[in-house]
């Protein structure tokens, strides 16, 4: 069971040994999943049942632990991908010379160009995603979810085979994301360090239920956050 609240503005995340729920409670809000009891709530509408598309429609924007891209695109692409689906869109207007694609097309080009910048791609807007190496398709991941500009953003560990320098540069975007944005973020990832210095409050799951829930200090200080880890004396 997993009661959980999460703050607008806030950073969130939640924690816990491996198979303790943490991916599943991720997918039940993003809607990959849907729950069989309870209730999911998202700025005072009951998104339960709600498909995952329109959930992106309602600003939930998502970085899986894949590099979910398509990796025969651009990175411009990928990310005009993420504004049309957004929308609604198939991806055919995004190629072909529709109406809509030539009246609307070029000041989206311009905004993704502007996402691309603020994650550090702007000098690989035209490359292939296939060819990035992992640390910046990692980043273009990120890049394709706020083109949902999104009010939420899940991320599901977003640091996963980063080095040292692009972990500290994917902590600085999502810093700046809540800071210049008000992007709310609910953070999943393995790399402790990243979470204590990064979240306003964590939650702790251990075999699908919550063991603990608080301030990064108070989550260090738990003697059950302790013994879920590292098993009882």
């Amino acid at each position: 069971m997993l009661d959980m609240e999460v703050e607008q503005g806030r950073i969130a995340g939640i924690i816990g040994p491996n198979g303790a729920g943490k991916s599943t409670a991720l997918n039940m809000i993003g809607g990959t999943l849907l729950p069989s009891k309870g209730k999911i709530v998202y700025n005072g509408r009951d998104i339960s049942r709600t498909p995952m598309h329109r959930r992106a429609q309602y600003g939930i924007g998502r970085v899986f632990q894949e590099n979910l891209l398509f990796k025969g695109f651009t990175a411009l692409e990928n990310v005009l991908v993420g504004f049309h689906l957004q929308r609604g869109k198939g991806l055919s207007s995004i190629f072909m010379n529709t109406p809509f694609g030539r009246g609307a097309e070029t000041a989206l080009q311009e905004k993704a160009r502007e996402i691309l910048a603020f994650v550090g791609l702007e000098s690989s807007a035209d490359e292939s995603a296939n060819d990035l190496p992992h640390g910046k398709q990692r980043l273009l991941c990120l890049a394709v979810a706020l083109a949902v500009q999104p009010r939420l953003l899940l991320l599901d560990e977003p640091l996963t085979g980063m080095n040292a320098v692009e972990v500290d540069n994917m902590l600085a975007l999502i810093r700046a994301l809540k800071k210049e944005k008000g992007t709310t973020c609910i953070i999943i990832e393995h790399n402790m360090r990243a979470v204590m210095g990064l979240c306003d409050r964590i939650t702790v799951l251990n075999f699908g239920r919550k063991i603990a829930e608080g301030t990064p200090e108070e989550i260090l200080n738990n003697p059950l956050v302790a013994e879920a880890y590292l098993g009882a004396d």
